[in-house]
């Protein structure tokens, strides 16, 4: 048995959830008043019709009769306006809480290293933040409340009953412990089955999608019906899931249904048999059951609800752990750099550093490399030398275990972690653009960044002539992922969207490997544009791209083995740098 399905109840867990209240305390203080007022109305108002048929219609007082019919119709509509008050409020708080929740969890996400997106996929996360998020709002909206208004009920309803007939009220009571038993049975069975739809519905949320976002691969790889099957039998699993759930609820109800016309059969034998009692004053016997028949119903409802209610609660209560697990993953880069404040130049320092993404399995050992502000740094090796991990340790996308990296002569952890990202900008071979606007995905939202600006940076890296064409121009939606446009134009936009943050050090890794020769001459002169008076790291496949770098770095499994200008490289007989520049150009330069 798992943990989550081990336990019945966790105190601090729901002491947690509660707190987010705190923001909305009267709010709160406003439910919990309706609820009471809620529950004392309704035995109030089966009271009334007791009194009414004993005292007025027995008499056939028409007057008194009348007066009570129009409380009593006055109570209902104050009851049918509470509760919407009370739906209304209840849902308007659980989601209200669940707006800061899910605020705080992704911001808290967005936060995290990429080890931890390495590890976690996307679909999971997807879901804590919708699906489990609206079980959390549930124990607001149907559980904590609606159970509070429950269980109030049931106090003041049987009160009301033990006041009104105590020999009644233990008669109609006889079923409950049978009705207990069975609310216990079947509080486990669906909690059982909530758990297991939970499970599986992050299940579906992680496939689908991983699959459509690699959907290309799934074609090109005639992947397709492999793919449908597997959704099939997960889908499958989902659907038996909800179909337990459904199978206790046809069982429980009905039971429910059963013991609460037992009640009613127990109560009319009882009557009937007091019936030729002498001394029965019959008109009191007839009030009496007419509003003991009334507190059946009220009585067994929220009794037959309580379950579903506390399931509803736990199942938000499982949402809530899940969502917390992330908020207390401390997979956080430490922002506790005391530099807020900082000219840079784009000055460039590792000293002895050392890498591992897992342990001590160093994928970067020993690097020692110093760049000028202004320069131009390429790095070329083998996939998996540790090319894009150097450009990782830089945006302290991920934290090195020895050794320092500066820039201007400051310990890049001694810096502002925004105020350092502020003066990156990376160019990636596989650029990422939003459903949205050129302008949008140029600015990422930043309201300093104006259109003429962004203008000017297109013409300035080639890109105007293209976005000009394009309907709706920069305002043109490229739709989820860059889809409508080709691969050199999206690379085209990130060069535009990294020229107007003007960042001091500009990163291009692998920035011409997956485009045409057209599209490549573009960014060639972009790239020039972009690196000219500002520190420039270049990782390349295509070694035409980087002969005028001021410095070539070559890194074999992690390690620095060669270093120097293109030509100086080029001297070197029996250099790696050498070997790869003949075997991408057969001797002659291209």
């Amino acid at each position: 048995m798992s943990k989550e399905q081990g336990r019945t109840w966790d105190t601090s867990l729901f002491k947690r959830v509660f707190s987010f209240t705190k923001p909305y305390g009267g709010l709160l203080a406003i439910i919990l008043t309706i609820i009471t007022v809620l529950a004392i109305l309704g035995p109030l108002r089966i009271a009334l019709i007791d009194h009414m048929v004993h005292h007025f219609i027995e008499a056939k007082d028409l007057a008194g009769l009348r007066t009570f019919a129009l409380i009593i119709v006055g109570i209902l509509l104050g009851e049918t306006f509470l509760n919407f008050a009370t739906t209304y409020l209840s849902q308007k708080l659980g989601q209200s809480i669940v707006k800061d929740l899910r605020n705080q969890l992704f911001s808290h996400i967005t936060k995290l290293r990429l080890k931890f997106f390495d590890k976690n996929p996307i679909g999971m996360l997807v879901t804590r933040a919708v699906s489990d998020m609206e079980t959390v709002a549930q124990i607001f909206s149907q559980g904590f409340l609606s159970i509070i208004g429950d269980i109030l009920v049931l106090v003041f309803a049987l009160t009301m009953m033990f006041v009104i007939n105590w020999q009644l009220a233990f008669i109609v009571l006889i079923p409950i412990p049978l009705l207990i038993i069975a609310t216990n049975i079947f509080k486990k069975a669906i909690k059982k089955s909530f758990q297991d739809v939970r499970k599986e519905v992050s299940a579906l949320n992680t496939f689908v999608q991983e699959r459509i976002t690699g959907m290309a691969l799934v074609k090109v790889f005639g992947r397709s019906k492999r793919e449908a099957k597997t959704f099939s039998e997960i889908n499958n699993r989902h659907k038996k899931a909800n179909i337990r759930s459904i199978w206790a609820y046809s069982i429980f109800f009905p039971v429910v249904e059963i013991l609460s016309g037992l009640s009613l059969g127990l109560l009319i034998l009882y009557t009937l048999s007091r019936v030729d009692d002498p001394g029965v004053n019959f008109g009191e016997l007839a009030g009496q059951l007419t509003a003991f028949i009334m507190f059946i119903n009220m009585i067994y409802r929220p009794i037959r609800m309580l379950a579903d209610k506390f399931n509803t609660l736990q199942m938000g209560l499982v949402g809530a752990e899940r969502v917390f697990k992330i908020l207390d993953t401390d997979e956080l880069i430490p922002n506790t750099g005391k530099v807020i404040k900082h000219d840079f130049k784009g000055g460039l320092s590792f000293k002895n550093v050392w890498f591992a993404y897992n342990n001590e399995d160093y994928v970067l050992k020993n690097l020692n490399f110093e760049v000028e502000a202004g320069e131009t740094v390429a790095f070329v090796g083998a996939t998996g030398a540790g090319k894009t991990s150097i450009i990782n340790l830089l945006g302290r996308f991920y934290e090195f275990q020895k050794g320092s990296i500066e820039i201007d002569g400051e310990d890049i952890r001694d810096i502002e972690l925004n105020l350092l990202r502020d003066n990156i900008s990376v160019v990636l071979q596989d650029v990422f653009l939003y459903s949205g606007s050129i302008y949008d995905n140029v600015t990422l939202g930043n309201p300093e960044i104006s259109k003429e600006q962004v203008v000017e940076a297109a013409k300035l890296v080639g890109a105007h002539e293209f976005i000009d064409r394009l309907p709706d121009g920069y305002d043109f939606n490229v739709k989820e992922r860059g889809g409508l446009l080709s691969v050199g134009q999206r690379q085209l936009i990130a060069f535009i969207r990294a020229y107007v943050y003007q960042p001091k050090i500009l990163i291009l890794d692998e920035a011409t490997s997956s485009i045409d020769s057209e599209s490549e001459m573009l960014i060639q002169n972009a790239i020039d544009k972009l690196t000219k008076g500002r520190t420039s790291i270049v990782i390349a496949h295509r070694l035409s791209t980087i002969k005028n770098a001021n410095k070539i770095i070559v890194l074999e499994k992690g390690e620095i083995i060669e270093m120097g200008s293109h030509a100086e490289l080029l001297q070197q007989e029996d250099g790696a740098y050498r070997k790869l520049y003949e075997t991408q150009f057969d001797g002659h330069e291209v």
